[in-house]
């Protein structure tokens, strides 16, 4: 990584050039992304999340419109552990039923499906604004989702 594109601060009279990408909004539905990266944080509680580790996973999501980029906030709690298991399961990194010890190292350059919501919130200043958010992630082509049902041993039409 050369210095022109290495993060750094900048000098009071540096030069700048770089605008960032448009920030796109996606409609509701499933989308295949890429991991870009992800930061390891803490999180400091709230009223419904105790404070635990963080995990801010950087996504990318091509459209035909151009790339669309969502941060997805894990927290590396047990109440959400399902989560955890979701994403490691979605990048092929587990199976269903399996004990995984979470390898970050290996998330960044993966790739898989997920669903994605838009939501609308108000900014700061009271403006409508919409953003969207990472409502599951989805098991990987030609993987069988784990059924949560209990198996009856009922088999329709049979008699």
């Amino acid at each position: 990584m050369n210095e022109t594109t290495m993060e750094r601060e900048l000098g009071w009279e540096d030069e700048i050039e770089n605008e960032g990408s448009p920030r796109r909004v996606l409609e509701a539905g499933e989308y295949p992304f890429t991991v870009e990266g992800f930061e390891r944080a803490r999180y400091a509680g709230s009223e419904k999340v105790p404070p635990c580790p963080q995990a801010i996973v950087h996504l990318r999501i091509d459209t035909t419109e151009g790339p669309a980029n969502i941060n997805v906030n894990l927290f590396l709690h047990t109440r959400f552990e399902w989560k955890l298991c979701q994403f490691f399961t979605c990048l092929g990194l587990r199976q269903h039923g399996e004990k995984l010890r979470m390898n970050w190292q290996a998330v960044t350059g993966r790739t898989g499906r997920c669903k994605v919501t838009k939501r609308t919130y108000k900014d700061r200043y009271g403006v409508d604004r919409e953003a969207n958010d990472v409502d599951e992630f989805l098991d990987p082509a030609g993987v069988p989702a784990a059924s949560s049902a209990p198996q009856s041993g009922f088999t329709p039409g049979a008699f």
